[in-house]
């Protein structure tokens, strides 16, 4: 194993951190060095020492083998995770190390999901801080390694391959290594006009910036405890609902759309499929809440109907009304959204409304072989022929989502959750959706978990947001003699 070639990869990572971690600082300078200060400022040294030596003492190895990424990867992801942590942790306050583990997971993972009861105690350094997480977390930790290593760099190539996956690359128009650029333009292209939008709309600059931050990562880390509702603005719940879209959709065709000046490439039947369920999903909770009296009339019941589901679906955290008191036939329905989500090549999370049209194909193939034997039924994807070959890893992924989520709920069960939350709280953290039902519910927090279900929630946010393969991966290269 080359270890020296992973510690200079995962050193540009915590490098990342440490950038924000230095703008976090000056945040805190230019509001009268606030009591976040101190912490920030161990913080980025720490994380900028142990980022920055690799480069010192370690000699620059230009080759990469396929473990030796996935282990990159993996590590990337957990020691951003721990470092993180550190400004909650060396802030104090309602930061317990398992908090801040927690509030550093979800906010990488950009899940959106909290401990603080009262987010607006923080100083505006933390909070700043808290959607930088999710700016970095929503790009992804590898890929901004990946902006930074030279395009000639063979290690480039490899991780790019391993961090695209093969449902991603499907819309992009370009080499593997063109992709990182084209998710990079996308992102930080729907991160100004989010910011500029919520200037127009009124928010103030500082919130601006750092819902624009939570929005573009479908994130949901806001800055009031009362989230977007906070605002009292409908143009403002608007500009959430369009960046929230625009995020969940595939950044390669929105890419193309912007470039062909045309909505052709935007003209796919993923697409049509994920808008039309969001719009069904909407009409339906709508007509719940309408029904069940928690808005007075149509029109406000249906918008808070959109809202949610679009929170929901893009696995954006934010909220406009609190979920807690509503009824289990409408909290179904979330459940049900908050598995499927977005499409994939974006930043939300969950199976990927993708891989449920390929379920779906494979299923109508499977039916029409049993009744007609002789007959050749090929699935189509993306104007595209699969075979069987390309079709299993998208299967067994569901698969294996469902096992964690089995494994995950009972675990959380044992520990002492209610059923309740240990099924939609582990739901809506592998998806990194964010907020669950209850007390954990929009307008809620995670804090009434116990501390052993807190830390099982977050190795699902992990698991969800690199999906799975990846950590399967090295699980199975620690048994492997032969890999180490």
């Amino acid at each position: 194993m080359n270890w020296k070639g992973i510690s200079r990869n995962v050193g540009l990572a915590l490098l990342v951190s440490s950038l924000f971690m230095f703008l976090s600082v000056l945040v805190s300078v230019l509001n009268g060095k606030d009591s976040a200060c101190a912490a920030l400022i161990i913080s980025f040294t720490i994380t900028f020492i142990f980022g920055a030596f690799p480069f010192i003492f370690v000699r620059r190895t230009s080759v990469i083998t396929l473990k030796e990424g996935f282990v990159t990867i993996t590590l990337s992801w957990l020691l951003s995770f721990v470092f993180g942590m550190l400004p909650y942790a060396m802030w104090g306050g309602p930061f317990t190390l398992q908090n801040a583990w927690f509030e550093s997971v979800s906010g990488f993972t950009t899940t959106g999901a909290t401990i603080l009861d009262n987010i607006e105690a923080l100083p505006r350094s933390l909070l700043f801080w808290r959607s930088s997480t999710h700016f970095i977390g929503g790009l992804g930790v590898v890929v901004f390694l990946l902006l930074i290593i030279p395009d000639s760099s063979p290690v480039k190539l490899r991780l790019a391959n391993m961090e695209v996956g093969s449902l991603s690359r499907g819309g992009y128009a370009a080499r593997t290594n063109r992709t990182v650029y084209i998710f990079a333009y996308v992102y930080l292209g729907i991160f100004v006009l989010a910011f500029l939008l919520y200037l127009l709309a009124g928010m103030p600059a500082f919130d601006a910036v750092c819902h624009a931050m939570s929005v573009s990562a479908t994130g949901g880390f806001s800055t009031r405890n009362a989230s977007i509702g906070a605002f009292g603005s409908r143009w403002i719940e608007g500009i959430t609902i369009l960046c929230m879209y625009l995020s969940s959709l595939h950044f390669g065709l929105l890419y193309l759309a912007i470039v062909s000046r045309s909505f052709k490439p935007l003209n796919n039947p993923v697409i049509k499929y994920y808008t039309g369920s969001i719009l069904l999903a909407s009409l339906l909770l709508g007509i719940g809440l309408k029904t069940g009296g928690f808005f007075g009339g149509w029109g406000e019941s249906l918008w808070n109907g959109l809202f949610e589901i679009m929170c929901i679906s893009s696995t954006s955290g934010f909220a406009i009304a609190d979920n807690s008191q509503w009824p289990g036939a409408l909290c179904a329905l979330i459940i049900i959204v908050a598995t499927v989500c977005g499409c994939a090549g974006s930043t939300s999370g969950g199976l990927k409304i993708d891989r449920i049209v390929l379920m779906f194909k494979s299923i109508g193939r499977q039916i029409i072989r049993i009744l007609r034997p002789s007959s050749v039924h090929e699935v189509k994807f993306g104007g595209r022929v699969l075979n069987d070959e390309d079709l299993t890893p998208h299967l067994i992924y569901i698969v294996l989502y469902v096992l964690l989520l089995a494994f995950s709920a009972a675990l959380c069960l044992w520990i002492g959750v209610g059923w309740d939350n240990a099924i939609a709280a582990s739901i809506t953290s592998i998806s990194n959706v964010g907020p669950a039902l209850g007390d954990m519910g929009s307008m809620g927090s995670f804090n009434v978990a116990p501390d052993p279900a807190k830390f099982v929630y977050t190795m699902d946010m992990f698991l969800g947001r690199v999906e799975i393969y990846p950590v399967l991966a090295v699980v199975a290269m620690l048994f492997d003699k032969r890999s180490r």
